[in-house]
């Protein structure tokens, strides 16, 4: 790299240069957007106003390194060590799994659907607490609580809490083995468990398989419903009667998971598809 970012122009020709091999020119646009108004706390009309506002030292050495971390493929949201999910700042780790669009898709729809809400909701495997905080957030009559089997996953959770300014309980617990002395009655539990089998691990991205935790991923080829059933399991205890189930699923699984709630006595199902036309939501009302 023999080159040094000394304005605003040179990032676009820097990061092109250095990221062409690695990224479409889409992704590698997006980088810089979020690099000017994470590192320069600029916009991205500033930025295209003042193309030659000279950087720091410190500020051309920052964006170089993370254009280094992107050459192997690590994910942005790590580097930055945050992301947006739902209008809100979550930090992120590599003890957490990054929130994606379709799980902001979960809470819309958990929103929407219950404007005014003030009953509880618990968010399984909360990880950093996105769906739990989003839905304290825009839903602020609800009680909610989350839990993780994860200690990491935790203290990044109750950061972001913190950090939004929201009201959530977290505790630990372990989705396949839960402590049944930790949980209160519930109106909702919502969920995006682990859903991806791991002879589907050949279709994911390095930068997913390299750097995120393969727990919230991957579940066996055998099994795949693993997650899905202990949850059913534990809403037959803890969830009240005309509660509510929302999973976000694998695309594939419709089906198996629809007649897996009918079976356990979940009425109004329904499977809801995300932005790109799959599979991605499901929900129940547990019968009286």
């Amino acid at each position: 790299m023999g080159f040094n970012i000394q304005t605003i122009r040179d990032i676009k020709v820097w990061f092109i240069r250095e990221l062409k091999d690695f990224y479409p020119e889409s992704e590698i646009n997006a980088f810089i957007n979020i690099i000017l108004k994470n590192v320069l706390g600029l916009s991205k009309m500033n930025a295209f106003t003042f193309p030659e506002t000279r950087l720091t030292n410190s500020q051309s050495h920052e964006i170089m390194d993370i254009c280094r971390q992107l050459r192997t493929g690590k994910p942005l949201q790590y580097i930055m060590g945050e992301t947006c999910f739902y209008n809100l700042t979550i930090k992120t780790n590599s003890h957490t799994l990054i929130p994606r669009p379709e799980t902001e898709e979960l809470v819309d729809h958990i929103i929407k659907e219950n404007k005014g809400f003030r009953g509880s909701i618990i968010d399984a495997g909360t990880g950093t607490g996105c769906i739990a905080i989003a839905l304290a957030v825009n839903l602020p009559e609800a009680q909610v609580y989350g839990f993780d089997i994860s200690e990491e996953a935790l203290k990044t959770a109750e950061e972001n809490t913190a950090l939004n300014k929201a009201k959530v309980d977290f505790f630990k617990s372990d989705i396949l083995d839960p402590d049944l002395s930790l949980f209160i009655k519930t109106d909702i539990i919502v969920s995006n468990p682990p859903y991806v089998t791991e002879s589907e691990k050949k279709f994911m991205d390095r930068n997913v398989l390299d750097f995120e935790p393969h727990s919230a991923l991957f579940v066996p080829d055998k099994d795949p419903l693993v997650f899905y059933r202990a949850l059913i399991k534990l809403s037959k205890i803890i969830l009240n009667p005309g509660g509510k189930l929302y999973f976000e699923i694998n695309e594939n699984m419709g089906s198996r998971l629809l007649k897996l709630l009918y079976s356990n006595g979940y009425g109004n199902t329904e499977i809801i598809k995300d932005l790109n036309g799959k599979d991605r939501i499901i929900k129940g009302i547990k019968n009286d």
